[in-house]
Parts: structure tokens; C-alpha cells; sequence
């Protein structure tokens, strides 16, 4: 019996220990479990941590209210971030809500004022903070009680973790709010937060970095806020006054008043004048003037046309009384928001320009915008890894390859300048453009012509919006609880006298201020090297001829070596994974910006008369078409070979530009058919014309909606289109401000100051 009870003894003991150790399961909640307030709760020991005497008393105070189930504190805690799903899927943001933190100190509710309600029965429930009223048609009304309000301040609170752990197959950042004392500092709340966390949690984490609510920024102490403050109020003041001496000199018109006036020299009257009505021209002092009618005829719509046989009705000589504005009169006239408004939505084209550009411009801006759009959005999303499935997709490829839409720009840009350098100046004699000065003088002149304008036309527009960046990227770093896509709050203040110089594309990308602005510098400087070969094609066409055909050689030589030298793959890459060696660098991106040179050129030299066959017609469209498409699909699920992906990286953009080029080629010269219809129809000349001013505040908007937020967005196709659209009218809505504001006056106030206009006017 002993022997028997000794042999089931060794038999159990030796079942138990062979039998494997059952190990608590451990899920994402408990990995993930970064800041728990039960934790808290659990390891807290008043007087026992190195933190601020303030902080310890009010994390006290919290501590006792949570473990009271105290209103207030519950709300702290709900407005604590924590994870709860979506790790997998790309959320890193377990961000709480800030809005609901702020609001746990203040008195908003009206909890004095009863609900008038007919038959109204109240109900209290079981839990000791909350009762309910039930109203007649169904609807539960919950109120909180007077315990709701915090004793003190609340600050939010947010933490950039680095996640390392064997779940995840890469290190991760993650973005965690917590809802605290005010009174506490960052490293309180960094020791704080190692009591929250669980085991697990704090052996696979490490906080980089707490930003609170202490140091918030002060717009009003900022220099900046106040510098553009007093250019708003003065631009401000002077569109008031131009507007209402523009509407005091139309009444004038309109009181029955004969005057003349020579519309080359002041061409602000002529706009007055609305170019309504038919003008009479008459003689005068050797000049033509053009006479303002009496009232009635005005109201008549109609002018009587002096013809030479009209003998019944002959037009009596202009009264004595000249309207000729000063100097003075033509600047204020220039600041008129009625007449910006009207330049920029004439929806007539002069014969120095391209029609088919317009179209162009307005559709490669909403492209930027999209593009941008989604940058944006993807970095601020919940569920990133969307973004993996739907770049997998054909059309989506749109967006991937959006960096052709600023190559349409660069080739629009050489187009116009070649253009109209050859059309306005030489009106088709390029020995005009000389004017009897010796070449060298005359070409510098001209040189320095060109940068005076070109540098007066953009800076105001652009000095203005960089600063409103300046100021907006600092308030979202001290308030948003996202962190910043850029280090505009840092940049901007040290570096922004690069971008205005231009030249902000020469240093690296971490240094730039407003990195959207790199397009501006690039085609700056390519405007430059322009200037010089048009300058030089006046009296050496070939050797400015060869000078951009080697130039356009260079580029690709240079573009391609930095691609394969850096194993660049355009075909799985991101687009952007090289934007400081090869996507903002001017020596890779003035392929296209010569190749419009080109046919600007080309187009000033046929006077926009080319004939062409059927055969050839039909031909030229095929082959474009064949070379856009090909370059915005043809990378669909390719794999390229290295020196290939060199190659591709090194001739894309040119090839896009010589895509585009029989498209303005055909256009222009009567073989567009309904392309040309498109891209030339009149209601997008007004939204091309702010192309420049929409491309610089585009970005601000985008920041606005993700900053603003106090969560992340959730991806999909309709959020992502709907959001899209938004931005796209308000962009547009703050272009048309900026350039009423900025760029039109400086444009019109060009005109009147230019040397051959002074003559005039004089």
C-alpha cells in the first residue's frame, strides 16, 4: 500500500513538471498600454517622486478624484489618448481630445437653467454623477452635475514616443495627448508617464520629447505680426482710396461732361471708360483723343461714329476741358478693386499672348493642389496604410506622377518669356530690339530690365504670404497637436532672406523656409539664364542656339548620373525621395523650361502659321498623347533596371515638355480642334491669371485643415475628394485677395512706371 501510494506520488510530481508553464496572454491592449490612469492611480505615493511641489499637490488631488469617480477627473481620463485599434493599419496617433481637456476647466455649460420641457420627468440613474431627462418625443437629455468642473487648470499634453518591440517590424513614432494639471512641466509629465505605463509598455518605449502648453507663442510680441500688419492696413487704405477715386471719375464720365483724353497715355481712363461704347476719333494738338460723350448717349449705349460721310450729324470738335491723370492719379488708380477685378476677369486674351496657356496653367494648378493635398493628408491619417494599397492602383498614378504638373509650369514659363520678349519687343523685326546702342551696353540693360521686373512682379505677393507662414507655423506649434510637416516656425526667421534672393534652392532641404517656394526660386533662376539667351539671340542667334542645346544636354547628363549614382527607382520610389538632390535642384529641372524657349521661339518666327497635313495632324496628336499617357501609366507595376531608371529619371520631364509642346504647337497655329476649345475657353482665363497667388497660399489651406484638427483624418476616396475640393475653392478665394491686394497694383504700377510709359505720359 505504501509502494503503491509512493508510486502515485512520483507520477504526479513528475506530471506537473513536465506538464509547460501557461504564460498570461499578453495582447496589443497591454503592449500598447503607453499611459493607463489605472496604472497611475495604482503607483502613485504622494511625496515619494522628484517632481514640482504644485504638479505633486494637483496629481494628488486628480489621483484621489479618479479613484472617487469624480466627474471632472473622469473626463481628464477620457480625454486622455490610449490605443484602441488600427495599429496594424497605420495609427500612430493616440491623441485623446484637446478640445474636450481645455473645455474640463471652464464653466460652459448652463447647468442654472432648467430645460423647459411640457410633461418633463427626470430620472436619476444608478451612477452617482450623471442624471438623465426624458423628453415626450423619446430623446435623452444627459446632464453632469456641479462636480464636473476641475479644481484647477488642465493642460493637454503631447508626447512623441519611439516604439520598439518584436510585434512591429520597425521602429515606430507614435503621437500620444494626455490630459494633466496645468501646474505640471514636461518632465514632470515625462516622470509621471513612466508610473502609467505598463510592463510592457515601457520596456519596448521612449519618449523623445513632451511639448506643452506653457510657452505659448504670442502673435502679437512678433515683430512679424506687426510688420504685416501695417502693409495690410496701408494696402488696405490705399484700395479704399483708389476704388473710390475709380467710381469719383466714372461719375464724372457720367454727369454729361465733354472731355478727351489719349488713351495711350492714360490708359487707367480708358479702362474707366469700360470700352463699352464705340470711340470717336478725332484729331487734336496733333494727337488722337478720344471724347467723352454727353450723359444721354452714355445711357444710350451708343456713340455716333465719325465716319467722314456722315455730313448730317457731324462730330463737333472736343470741348477745350483734357482729362490727363498724373503720375500719382495712375499709381493710386492702380490699387481700384474694381479695376484688378475687371483686368482679371476680362475674358479676352491680347495678341501677345497664347490662349491655350491658360487652360494649361488653371488645370496643372488644381493637379499641384491634389497632389499636395494628399501629402497632407496621408501624413496626418489614422489609417496610413491605406496609402500602400491605393498607390497599387492605375489611376492613382495621377498623383504619384503629379510632379509633371510643375513641369507644364516650367514649360509655360520658357514659352511666354521667348514669346513675348520677340513678340512685344522686336514686333517681328529683331533688329528693333537693339535701338541703335551698342550690343553690349544694350544687352545689359535689357538684362537688367528683366530681373527689375521679373524680382518686382513676384517679391510682394511672395514677401507677404511668407510671412503669414512665418506667423501661422508658429501658433501650430505651440497649439496644434500634430507636429508641424515642415520647420517653417524655425526656417522662416532664419533663412528668409534666401527665398528673397531666390536662391533658397541651393541649400538644403531641412534649412528651407516655406518649401513649396522652391518652384519659384527654380523658375527665377531659369529665368535668368533665359534672359541672357534671348538677350544674346538679338545680335548671335546660333551661338545662343547652341548655348541652350548644350544646357539642356548638361541637365540630363547631370540628372542622370545623380540618379544612378543614388540607385534612384522612379518606378517604386516615393517622388519625393530625392527632393534634395534631384527634384528641387535647378540643373536637373531646366529641361522643359528650354524646351519652351524653343517654341516660344518657334511660334514668334511663323507669326503662329504653320501648315500641316491631315496625315501629320492626326500623326502629332497621336504621338503626344502616346508620350503624356505613357509618362503618367507606363510605370504601372514596372521594374526597372538601373541604368534604365537613370535614363527615365534623367529624359521624363523633357519628354513631358516636348509632350506638351505639339499641344500648344497645334493649338496655336489652328489644328486644336476641341482641345483648343477647352483649354481656351474664357471662364479659365480669370483663375489663370491668379495662378501665381493660388500656388503660393495653397499650402496654407491644406496645413489649416490638418492642423486645426485635434485628431487625425481616416483615409478614403470620398474624404480624400471632398477635402479636395474644399481647399480648391478657398485657395482660390485667398488667391483672389492677395493678388486684388498685391500682385495686380504692383503689375499695373509697372506699366506706369516703365520708361517708354513715362515718355508717353509726359
Amino acid at each position: 500500500m505504501f509502494v503503491f501510494l509512493l508510486v502515485i506520488l512520483v507520477s504526479s510530481v513528475m506530471a506537473t513538471t513536465m506538464e509547460p508553464e501557461v504564460e498570461d496572454f499578453k495582447g496589443l491592449v497591454d503592449e500598447l498600454d503607453i499611459f493607463s490612469t489605472k496604472n497611475l492611480a495604482n503607483n502613485w505615493i504622494e511625496g515619494k517622486y522628484p517632481i514640482s511641489r504644485n504638479c505633486e499637490s494637483d496629481l494628488s488631488r486628480y489621483v484621489r478624484a479618479l479613484k472617487n469617480q469624480e466627474l471632472w477627473a473622469l473626463k481628464a481620463d477620457d480625454a486622455t489618448g490610449r490605443y484602441t485599434n488600427g495599429f496594424f493599419w497605420g495609427n500612430s496617433y493616440f491623441l485623446g481630445s484637446a478640445t474636450e481637456c481645455t473645455y474640463i476647466s471652464q464653466d460652459y455649460s448652463k447647468r442654472n437653467q432648467k430645460i423647459q420641457v411640457p410633461s418633463e420627468v427626470e430620472e436619476f440613474n444608478a451612477e452617482p454623477h450623471w442624471r438623465t431627462k426624458s423628453t415626450p418625443i423619446g430623446q435623452n437629455v444627459w446632464e453632469p452635475y456641479t462636480n464636473d468642473k476641475a479644481p484647477y487648470d488642465m493642460g493637454f499634453f503631447t508626447m512623441r514616443i519611439s516604439y520598439n518591440s518584436s510585434i512591429s517590424p520597425r521602429s515606430r513614432l507614435i503621437l500620444l495627448g494626455v490630459c494633466l494639471p496645468n501646474s505640471c512641466t514636461s518632465s514632470d509629465v515625462k516622470f509621471v508617464a513612466k508610473l502609467a505605463a505598463s510592463e510592457s509598455a515601457a520596456k519596448s518605449t521612449t519618449i523623445q520629447k513632451i511639448k506643452d502648453q506653457h510657452n505659448l507663442y504670442d502673435m502679437y510680441s512678433d515683430p512679424v505680426f506687426w510688420i504685416l500688419f501695417g502693409v495690410s492696413s496701408i494696402v488696405f487704405l490705399l484700395m479704399l482710396a483708389g476704388t473710390g477715386y475709380d467710381y469719383y471719375l466714372t461719375r464724372r464720365f457720367q454727369k454729361g461732361k465733354k472731355a478727351i483724353y489719349d488713351p495711350e497715355a492714360n490708359p487707367k481712363l480708358d479702362q474707366i471708360s469700360n470700352g463699352n461704347h464705340q470711340k470717336v476719333i478725332n484729331a487734336c494738338h496733333g494727337k488722337v483723343y478720344i471724347p467723352v460723350p454727353v450723359a444721354d448717349s452714355i445711357i444710350n449705349g451708343s456713340l455716333a461714329v465719325n465716319n467722314n460721310n456722315d455730313h448730317e450729324n457731324p462730330v463737333r470738335p472736343p470741348s477745350p476741358e483734357t482729362l490727363k491723370l498724373n503720375v500719382y492719379e495712375e499709381l493710386l488708380l492702380s490699387f481700384s478693386v474694381r479695376a484688378n477685378l475687371r483686368t482679371i476677369c476680362d475674358d479676352s486674351v491680347g495678341r501677345d499672348t497664347i490662349s491655350t496657356v491658360h487652360g494649361l496653367r488653371a488645370i496643372s494648378m488644381v493637379w499641384v493642389i491634389l497632389g499636395h493635398t494628399c501629402i497632407v493628408i496621408f501624413k496626418y491619417s489614422d489609417n496610413m496604410e491605406y496609402r500602400k494599397i491605393v498607390e497599387k492602383r492605375f489611376l492613382f498614378q495621377t498623383i504619384t506622377n503629379g510632379a509633371f504638373s510643375v513641369d507644364t509650369f516650367f514649360f509655360m514659363g520658357g514659352l511666354l518669356v521667348s514669346f513675348l520678349y520677340f513678340r512685344t519687343n522686336a514686333k517681328g523685326d529683331l533688329r528693333k530690339l537693339t535701338q541703335g546702342r551698342p550690343g553690349f551696353v544694350a544687352g545689359t540693360l535689357k538684362f537688367l530690365g528683366f530681373l527689375a521686373y521679373r524680382f518686382c512682379r513676384l517679391t510682394a505677393p511672395y514677401m507677404f504670404v511668407l510671412g503669414v507662414v512665418e506667423i501661422t507655423m508658429k501658433w501650430f506649434h505651440a497649439n496644434s497637436v500634430f507636429e508641424p510637416p515642415t520647420a517653417d516656425h524655425e526656417n522662416c526667421p532664419n533663412y528668409w532672406w534666401r527665398n528673397l534672393l531666390y536662391i533658397n534652392t541651393l541649400f538644403p532641404v531641412d534649412q528651407m523656409c516655406m518649401i513649396w517656394s522652391w518652384y519659384v526660386a527654380d523658375d527665377t533662376q531659369f529665368y535668368i539664364v533665359g534672359a541672357v539667351m534671348l538677350i544674346l539671340a538679338t545680335n548671335h542667334f546660333k551661338i545662343a542656339a547652341f548655348s541652350v542645346v548644350t544646357l539642356l544636354v548638361s541637365s540630363w547628363l547631370t540628372t542622370g548620373y545623380i540618379a544612378l549614382a543614388n540607385n534612384h527607382m522612379p518606378s517604386s520610389d516615393d517622388p519625393l525621395a530625392l527632393f534634395d538632390k534631384i527634384y528641387d535642384k535647378p540643373w536637373t529641372r531646366l529641361g522643359p523650361y528650354l524646351i519652351g524657349m524653343s517654341v516660344g521661339y518657334l511660334l514668334f518666327k511663323t507669326d503662329c502659321k504653320i501648315k500641316m497635313s491631315k496625315a501629320t495632324v492626326v500623326l502629332g496628336w497621336l504621338l503626344s498623347a502616346m508620350c503624356l499617357l505613357s509618362l503618367l501609366y507606363g510605370l504601372y507595376e514596372a521594374e526597372l533596371a538601373p541604368m534604365t531608371a537613370a535614363a527615365y529619371s534623367s529624359l521624363s520631364h523633357s519628354a513631358w515638355a516636348l509632350g506638351l509642346s505639339w499641344i500648344v504647337i497645334a493649338c496655336s497655329t489652328g489644328y486644336g480642334g476641341y482641345v483648343n476649345k477647352i483649354l481656351s475657353a474664357p471662364i479659365l482665363y480669370p483663375f489663370s491669371r491668379v495662378t501665381y497667388c493660388a500656388y503660393l497660399v495653397h499650402p496654407i489651406v491644406i496645413r489649416l485643415t490638418a492642423m486645426h484638427a485635434d485628431a487625425p483624418m481616416h483615409l478614403g476616396k470620398d474624404t480624400v475628394m471632398i477635402t479636395f475640393l474644399g481647399q480648391v475653392v478657398l485657395s482660390y478665394f485667398l488667391s483672389f485677395v492677395i493678388s486684388v491686394s498685391f500682385e495686380a497694383p504692383v503689375v499695373s504700377m509697372l506699366k506706369i512706371l516703365a520708361p517708354r510709359k513715362r515718355k508717353r505720359i509726359q
